[in-house]
């Protein structure tokens, strides 16, 4: 990371339980990076700090994610104001789309959004997310759609937004991007992952031009159960400590 975006680090001047989710926090945007599902400084990963206040932590708008630190990140409150000092500003779309969500989804302490390749060109695709792979089927029991309106900007699409997705933790922002909620920072990025994964699969499915064949119904419909049962009931927990493993071998510093 270079010395001109190194922070003081806030270990010791936040609580025990804010720091852990800065570090989390910080390690999903690596991770994102990491997969290259980033779009230079845009898009946002948010997490809410427990309490009545809702403040949430968010990206600084101008970093990229592979450089984002638990230091870094900052925490803001649902009138876009910073609640603790820091020298960046956020990104304003990414307010508003993740202040929504906050201020109605008490369950939802993680959202992430992105706009992947796989991820908009599924959002463009008429039918948007198919059943065609195993991936496909977990969203797909819990998945909203919001339909495009310009930049996320205008303060009125908050309701629509919220309405839209209702209490779903998979959302297909239409010729847009992919967004995903979770009751932690590790489930969240599991639903992004498969979400993320299911749409891949799709593009090259559809790309190879042959017939493809849909998973019936009736097998859709039994995906909640079966998601419990591959994890053990641990969620993203089961694969978060591997791929905090993954970022310690390469770059440890999303902790500082």
């Amino acid at each position: 990371m270079s010395n001109l975006l190194k922070l003081p680090s806030l270990k010791g001047q936040v609580s025990p339980e804010e720091w852990q989710l800065r570090v989390d926090l910080a390690a999903a945007y690596r991770l994102v990076a990491h997969y290259g599902w980033d779009d230079l400084i845009f898009t946002h990963i948010s997490a809410r700090i427990p309490g009545p206040e809702h403040h949430f932590l968010i990206n600084p708008f101008g970093m990229m994610f592979e450089e984002i630190t638990a230091s870094s990140l900052v925490k803001i409150d649902m009138d876009a104001k910073k609640v603790a000092p820091s020298p960046f500003e956020v990104n304003p779309a990414g307010f508003t789309i993740h202040s929504a969500i906050h201020a109605v989804r008490d369950d939802a302490q993680c959202v992430m959004h992105t706009h992947s390749v796989a991820g908009v060109a599924v959002s463009a695709q008429t039918h948007g997310l198919l059943p065609l792979s195993q991936q496909a089927l977990f969203p797909l029991v819990n998945l909203a759609y919001h339909d495009y309106e310009g930049v996320a900007l205008r303060e009125d699409e908050k309701a629509r937004l919220q309405a839209d997705l209702g209490t779903a933790n998979s959302m297909i922002l239409r010729n847009h991007g992919i967004l995903v909620c979770g009751a932690s920072i590790p489930d969240a990025f599991l639903n992004l992952f498969v979400l993320q994964r299911a749409c891949e699969v799709q593009i090259a499915a559809l790309a190879g031009g042959a017939p493809v064949t849909p998973v019936p119904q009736h097998i859709v419909s039994t995906m909640a159960e079966q998601a419990e049962a591959v994890t053990r009931g641990l969620g993203g927990k089961l694969a978060w400590p591997a791929l905090l493993r993954k970022l310690d071998r390469t770059d440890p510093s999303y902790a500082d």
